[in-house]
């Protein structure tokens, strides 16, 4: 608990997030989770609970994964490969000094093959198992533009496309579950764009990091369309971005951002440790929100990115036609 009075509390923290280097840097999570007295997550206890999170073999996806085996979650972690399926286990299981045995489920999943995420949500909705939260985590900054074998520019596609038929397809089982969660990681990047669904997959001119922050943009839009339309089934949707943190991704794409910032860039854990508290915290305020650091956030930074009337409409049908998907609650008519 925070021995520093709310109204002080509110004001650093509003003074921190004025700054973006430190609001999104270590400092910005040190000073917080002192400020507000966070809870540990491993006193979160998920016992009970079964998560799938995807990209879960490395960055941020490993560490979520991790900190929610520590507090008792059965995960569910999806991978490209049998290859990297069989390396998480073995990681995870030595980071946690135990056998996950009984706990820890590997499943393979492709996000640049529609095919591959409906055969994925097959399998869910076949097996008699309970299903309480996704974290849609996966994702890569590309450098060079490609169209999938879907058609569909892959940023797009891996970032907004995907991620959007599997939350569709296992409505059904969250639904059931309920109260259940939906939290999607995106990215501080999405700041620097505005939503214009037209451009939401780069079909000019292509630039990784700005294809990159318009598809984290769009994920912001979605999870307030899904809180809207689908809330009141007893599913939460959240997305949070994580700050600046140490991934796989920042070091191979980012090398010069990650030489200017690297000494006060988060580890994982410090960038994952929102994520994991939106899957297990109970009675969270601000459905369909941006959170950062454990509190919601404003969307945008500057006034010149938010968004024409009409446009997180617009978002929501192009991405169902684009994924060929209609979302419906059990018993809603198709």
């Amino acid at each position: 608990m925070s021995l520093v009075p709310a109204p002080i509390a509110r004001a650093v923290d509003a003074a921190l997030e004025g700054t973006v280097v430190l609001s999104f840097s270590k400092i910005g999570h040190a000073v917080r989770s002192r400020l507000d007295g966070w809870e540990p997550l491993e006193e979160l206890d998920a016992t009970g609970r079964r998560v799938i999170v995807t990209g879960a073999n490395s960055g941020l996806g490993y560490a979520t994964a991790r900190a929610l085996l520590r507090s008792g979650a059965t995960v569910l972690a999806t991978v490209r490969s049998q290859e990297k399926a069989d390396a998480t286990r073995a990681a995870l299981a030595a980071d946690l000094g135990r056998s996950l045995d009984g706990q820890l489920e590997t499943d393979l999943l492709d996000l640049t093959e529609l095919a591959a995420v409906r055969a994925f949500a097959e399998r869910r909705l076949a097996e008699d198992q309970p299903l309480h939260a996704v974290v849609h985590n996966a994702g890569a900054l590309f450098a060079e533009k490609a169209i999938t074998g879907d058609g569909l520019e892959r940023t797009y596609q891996v970032h907004v496309v995907a991620p959007f038929l599997l939350t569709s397809l296992l409505l059904p089982v969250l639904e059931a579950n309920a109260p259940s969660r939906v939290v999607t990681v995106t990215s501080g990047g999405m700041y620097a764009e505005k939503l214009v669904t037209a451009r939401v997959d780069s079909p000019g001119g292509y630039k990784g990091s700005v294809a990159y922050a318009r598809a984290k943009r769009a994920q912001v839009v979605l999870t307030r369309q899904w809180a809207r339309r689908f809330g009141s089934a007893g599913i939460g949707f959240h997305v949070a971005h994580p700050g600046w943190a140490l991934t796989p991704g920042v070091e191979s794409s980012l090398p010069g951002f990650r030489r200017i910032t690297g000494p006060i860039l988060r580890d994982l854990d410090e960038g994952a440790d929102t994520v994991v508290y939106l899957t297990l915290s109970d009675d969270l305020p601000g459905a369909g929100r941006l959170w950062h650091d454990r509190r919601p956030r404003g969307e945008h930074k500057v006034p010149w990115t938010v968004a024409d009337r009409g446009e997180s409409g617009e978002l929501w049908a192009r991405v169902c036609r684009d994924a060929d998907v209609e979302p419906l609650l059990t018993g809603q008519p198709a």
